[in-house]
């Protein structure tokens, strides 16, 4: 289900961010997905906004990743967040386990570019050359 701009706006003034334009795109119309992406055979969850809160306090994604905002995730035990302790936010895979950023994942630069590539990427488990320093 969708969400509306008054969905959007409380989650962004929740995490005291603004959501980048292609992200606020896919709440307004698609709202939420799960689902395995072929070909690359990997599955991706991008939650609905009205869910944001919830999964952030409850993985304590603030204490140990300051500046992330989960939005998704692998289906298992993989966090999709943007790290918004740049600008513009990028997107990183953080394990739920991890004690902080140091084992973030870089993997897209916008959800714009991680729908083009996941189709045939899937997930990047290991790209240290393109890790933003934490």
């Amino acid at each position: 289900m969708s969400a509306s701009e008054e969905q959007i706006a409380k989650a962004e003034n929740h995490f005291k961010v603004h959501f980048p334009q292609d992200y606020q795109h896919f709440l307004g119309t698609e709202g939420s997905t799960s689902r395995f992406v072929p070909p690359a055979g990997d599955f991706l969850t991008l939650d609905s906004v009205t869910e944001l809160a919830h999964i952030n306090e409850a993985g304590n994604v603030q204490e140990r990743f300051p500046g992330a905002v989960v939005i998704g995730g692998d289906g298992s035990r993989e966090f999709l967040a943007y790290d918004f302790r740049q600008e513009p936010p990028t997107l990183a895979l953080l394990d739920t386990a991890a004690p902080d950023w140091s084992s973030a994942i870089h993997q897209a630069a916008s959800l714009s570019a991680l729908f083009k590539q996941f189709p045939e990427t899937g997930w990047k488990w290991d790209d240290e050359s393109e890790n933003p320093p934490a």
